[in-house]
């Protein structure tokens, strides 16, 4: 019982960080270079119709997180 409420305590802190990360990117996010203007990233604009899809940021922001957990998860 002890080490099941010690785990959900580490996955709580652990979702917590990533919460914040990911609110200081969209906080800082237009500071940030290249964040959002990178080449595979797709844009479309009409006269009153705007559509954005970051899809190379996107991978990119996946791979940092995939990278950031798979390192917690050998460190703990």
């Amino acid at each position: 019982m002890r080490d099941q409420r010690k785990n959900m305590g580490l996955i709580l802190i652990t979702v917590g960080v990533i919460i914040v990360i990911v609110g200081l990117l969209v906080y800082f996010s237009d500071r940030i270079p290249l964040i959002g203007r990178l080449p595979g990233d797709i844009r479309i604009q009409r006269e009153n119709f705007t559509f954005y899809f970051p899809l190379a940021t996107s991978i990119i922001l996946s791979i940092l997180v995939s990278l950031i957990l798979y390192l917690i998860r050998q460190f703990s």
